[in-house]
């Protein structure tokens, strides 16, 4: 015998994650979530969902170089080992790559935090559910 625990305030993680990768409203996927490069809005335009109450302080920043670092230190050293480029052209090339690499991924990552707290009900999100 199974026991169905769902209600009709759950709110699917995946789906929100996708939408604030998206920088889109966790509710409504419809509405702008940023306003600017990572300031969130205090609320969706489109469906006027609360979105201040969100707490992801310094989290996007640490996945970004979390992420950011173990891709390019690995690739870093597969490019000197088999190509031996020269030091200045390396670093540029890696420079460049890990800047583009952290400004696309950080507002991306943010959104996905907001969404995660939307959807799991943290911070004042839960408020709503009540």
């Amino acid at each position: 015998m199974t026991i169905d625990t769902t209600t009709q305030d759950e709110r699917p993680t995946w789906p929100a994650l996708r939408k604030g990768w998206r920088g889109k409203c966790p509710n409504c996927g419809s509405g702008p979530l940023l306003r600017g490069y990572l300031k969130v809005r205090d609320t969706c335009p489109v469906c006027r969902e609360e979105l201040h109450h969100h707490r992801a302080d310094d989290g996007p920043a640490y996945l970004t170089i979390l992420i950011v670092g173990h891709l390019m230190a690995p690739l870093l050293h597969i490019v000197f080992v088999n190509f031996r480029p020269e030091p200045l052209v390396l670093f540029t090339i890696f420079a460049v790559g890990c800047v583009a690499l952290t400004l696309y991924l950080l507002p991306r990552l943010k959104g996905a935090i907001v969404a995660f707290q939307w959807a799991r009900y943290m911070h004042g999100f839960a408020d709503r559910a009540a």
